[in-house]
């Protein structure tokens, strides 16, 4: 199967300055990728060359079969939508106006406009001056505009900025739905939590460098990163003190959450012991497993970038 996006050792310079360096990656049909990293990691340049607004410095980038900056970028514009992180429309136009004028520009189907303002919410505030929106009303015009045309890709940088719980909910389910109809998504967001649940792979760039790449299983083998087991129940924390004192894997360690409650940090290797030794430790009525979060995995891979390359200096 042709890879959806494909780059091979795309190299972005702008002067002096690597904003992207060798990067090699390739999306499928129908996956959803989060495309994480600080402010200056590469992000915005990996998503500006997928659209064709800047060219490679080296390497070859293709999307959806050709060049986005070549002859194929009219036929690919028609089969992608883009949604940036900080929309603006024409404030004096209504919802429905601005809807109206994008399935013109992007030449499909104009009756799809109120249907799609039902889909994001605004099917109440359609005939409402832009000017009048909310930021997260704003937001959500904004992906109605990016799903113009069914497209085959589609790339959301930032999209839950400014919406609520409920409208965040609706939007993963809209993504949910994409990608079940086979349209790839690249997804590019700080609010590591959300996102989890509804990723295929995870790209982790800083510096302008691929930092990891995988799914959160691949992620969570490359980076050996402890789990924590909680466990609770009636005087659970000195019964456990007493247990820990007779273990002899010092890699595990206990911290006590309350007088009810401990948290161990424990080795994948070391798992399946320490729940033996948990369940057979008298009170202990719950014990929950939590694996290494994205944002864990996150911080794992991002530990070595100086402050220049995670966008902190001054």
């Amino acid at each position: 199967m042709t890879a959806v996006i494909d780059f091979q050792g795309v190299t972005r310079r702008d002067g002096g300055l690597v904003r992207l360096d060798a990067l090699d990656l390739e999306v499928s049909e129908g996956e959803v990728l989060a495309l994480l990293g600080h402010n200056g990691a590469g992000k915005t340049t990996t998503m500006h060359l997928i659209l064709g607004l800047l060219s490679p410095s080296a390497g070859r980038v293709s999307v959806l079969g050709g060049a986005p900056d070549g002859a194929h970028a009219e036929t690919l514009r028609r089969r992608l939508g883009y949604l940036p992180e900080n929309v603006s429309f024409y404030e004096q136009l209504s919802g429905r106006e601005v809807l109206d004028y994008f399935a013109r520009l992007k030449r499909v189907d104009r009756r799809q406009v109120g249907e799609l303002l039902d889909q994001v919410g605004l099917g109440n505030a359609a005939h409402r001056r832009v000017k009048t929106y909310s930021k997260g009303m704003r937001q959500r015009l904004g992906l109605a505009q990016a799903l113009l045309g069914e497209p085959r890709l589609l790339l959301l940088d930032e999209p839950t900025t400014g919406l609520d719980p409920a409208a965040t909910s609706d939007f993963y389910d809209t993504v949910r739905g994409l990608r079940e109809r086979g349209c790839t998504v690249l997804l590019s967001s700080h609010v590591l939590p959300g996102v989890e649940p509804y990723i295929d792979r995870a790209l982790i760039l800083g510096g302008g460098k691929r930092l990891a790449l995988g799914s959160l299983d691949e992620l969570r083998g490359q980076a050996a990163l402890p789990l924590t087991v909680r466990a609770r129940g009636r005087g659970v924390e000195t019964r456990l003190a007493d247990e820990l004192a007779r273990w002899d894997d010092p890699r595990i360690e206990a911290t006590a959450v309350n007088g009810h409650e401990v948290a161990l940090s424990v080795p994948a290797d070391a798992k399946l012991a320490v729940l033996r030794r948990l369940i057979d430790t008298a009170g202990i009525e719950d014990i929950e497993l939590l694996p290494p979060t994205l944002e864990h995995l996150y911080t794992h891979f991002s530990a070595g970038l100086t402050p220049e390359q995670r966008g902190d200096a001054e």
